[in-house]
């Protein structure tokens, strides 16, 4: 199971990193409107070095073409590095672009899948991963459960190496649900992973497990004191 950041902040990445076992970071065009920058290249890097050759980034194309987003794949693949993964929209002519940029060996993430069959068709196409959205989908009253169990079944009798990385998350609920249905990643906004270990209960379980270490042992005591 992997955990991505869905951001473009750079400190909201650095302070996760510090925290959190975060396997890379996932963009996209909005994400990257929401950041001030005078050279997208250069914060793409900035990105890039903070996660280290350990963890990956995925960055969206813009293009509606197959060879504009192929044009684009290696203009990313030049300024940001080979291991960069390729964020492409998961329509007709995306398909035809993830099919001769996976001969090229370009990483490959198949975007905006809101129905099987788009995933069925990535995955065949070459992608190394495929984003389906989650929240999107229930907006649009798709059982988004059903399509990722549907899409790790797919892959799993496939014997496919493509793996499911869920985004478009609005709560904790449909994370959880997300990775019982049986994906292999998801992203999320850093502030998801703040939320799910900084509870009012979690809080006064750990509270309480001090009192109780204080009465036997001392005030403020640790097992560094001891």
């Amino acid at each position: 199971m992997e955990f991505y950041l869905d951001t473009a902040n750079l400190n909201a990445i650095d302070s996760a990193l510090d925290l959190y076992p975060i396997a890379g970071v996932t963009t996209n065009p909005t994400i990257l409107s929401k950041e001030t920058m005078s050279d997208v290249f250069a914060h793409l890097k900035a990105i890039q070095k903070l996660l280290g050759p350990d963890r990956s980034l995925h960055v969206q194309t813009l293009s509606d073409t197959a060879e504009g987003i192929i044009a684009e794949a290696a203009v990313l693949r030049q300024h940001v590095g080979n291991t960069v993964y390729v964020k492409i929209p998961t329509t007709s002519e995306g398909l035809k672009a993830m099919k001769q940029l996976h001969k090229q060996g370009v990483r490959i993430t198949a975007t905006a899948i809101t129905s099987k069959l788009q995933a069925y068709l990535a995955i065949n196409a070459g992608a190394d991963y495929v984003a389906p959205y989650v929240n999107r989908m229930e907006n649009l009253d798709i059982d988004a459960m059903d399509v990722l169990s549907s899409i790790a079944s797919y892959i799993s009798n496939a014997n496919s190496s493509t793996r499911i990385i869920a985004a478009s998350f609005k709560n904790l609920a449909q994370i959880n649900g997300a990775i019982d249905a049986g994906v292999h990643a998801v992203t999320i906004d850093p502030s998801f992973y703040t939320l799910a270990c900084s509870s009012a209960h979690l809080q006064k379980t750990v509270d309480d497990f001090k009192a109780d270490f204080e009465k036997a042992f001392g005030k403020d005591k640790t097992f560094l004191d001891l």
